[in-house]
């Protein structure tokens, strides 16, 4: 039998696992967000199943990171929740952002300093910015921050409760991000590529970038002649890892690295086999830590 307050929760949708994982932090103990789009999908390209399409025509809050990551979620949105709250995370206060990278080989941009205890670098249309904004933990805790004003305006009763919850997450994040920094300090300068380019900001937060990404976009095929000069700058600087993400076929990725002594290793950017609920997350930017340690130590 529900409590009084769990009665009472607003009822909250979400867009992608780690979105709801965030969510779900904030509303502990008061009540459950629904998720839109499994773990497993794509969020670039989904079909809504009829439960989904029901959880959100029945939200007083939808919280997603924005159109750049789902454009197609931005009809339904306005068709079936038009008079739930938007929360779009990509519009939130404080958030850094950060351009995709092209070519070949990736060029960091160092005037974007991400070092601690500075201002960040960001992109000034973020509209046409990165999506991958959950990947910074420090993007994390603004939206902790953004998701519980939003639920403490819609339900006034639990608000002390949401910002309560919020601040802990924060404290979590901060915890979780000083002892990845440690965990990851051997790996720095050890060169590794990626399938796509949808790790920008956890490679960025923690000064580890990719040389480059086998892939110009999310569904995108490299040509012959891609594959032939990521070929040269693989011997050229000695990959130590190519990284793939869950349910990807890796052929492309052992044609790249063909010869040479490179390892394959997994990355998942969106917790595909991670339980749901508040743990997700910070469980999700632990595993990246982990598997790229594991794979660049020297």
């Amino acid at each position: 039998m529900s409590s009084p307050a769990l009665a009472d929760a607003p009822r909250v949708a979400t867009d992608i696992a780690p979105v709801h994982s965030l969510v779900s932090q904030v509303m502990d103990g008061v009540g459950t967000p629904d998720l839109i789009i499994p773990p497993a999908a794509s969020p670039h390209g989904y079909a809504m199943r009829p439960s989904e399409a029901r959880a959100l025509s029945g939200a007083d809050l939808v919280v997603w990171v924005g159109p750049a990551l789902t454009p197609w979620m931005e009809e339904p949105l306005e068709a079936l929740a038009p008079n739930a709250t938007h929360l779009t995370l990509m519009d939130a206060d404080g958030m850094t952002f950060l351009p995709f990278r092209g070519g070949e080989a990736f060029s960091v941009d160092h005037s974007h300093d991400h070092g601690h205890g500075h201002d960040h670098g960001h992109v000034e249309e973020h509209e046409a910015a990165d999506p991958h904004i959950w990947l910074d933990p420090m993007n994390g805790a603004q939206m902790l921050t953004a998701i519980a004003h939003a639920l403490a305006e819609l339900d006034p009763d639990n608000a002390a409760r949401y910002r309560q919850n919020a601040e802990a997450g924060r404290a979590q994040l901060a915890a979780l991000t000083a002892e990845i920094d440690v965990q990851l300090a051997p790996a720095k300068d050890r060169p590794f590529i990626v399938f796509h380019d949808a790790f920008h900001y956890f490679e960025a937060r923690f000064e580890i970038e990719a040389k480059a990404a086998v892939s110009t976009g999310d569904a995108a095929k490299p040509g012959a002649g891609r594959v032939a000069s990521l070929r040269k700058q693989v011997d050229k600087v000695g990959v130590v890892c190519a990284f793939a993400e869950p349910q990807m076929d890796t052929g492309i990725l052992a044609t790249v690295i063909e010869n040479q002594s490179t390892k394959i290793a997994i990355l998942d950017p969106i917790g595909v086999d991670q339980p749901l609920g508040p743990d997700l997350y910070p469980e999700l930017l632990r595993a990246l830590a982990t598997g790229m340690a594991n794979c660049l130590r020297p």
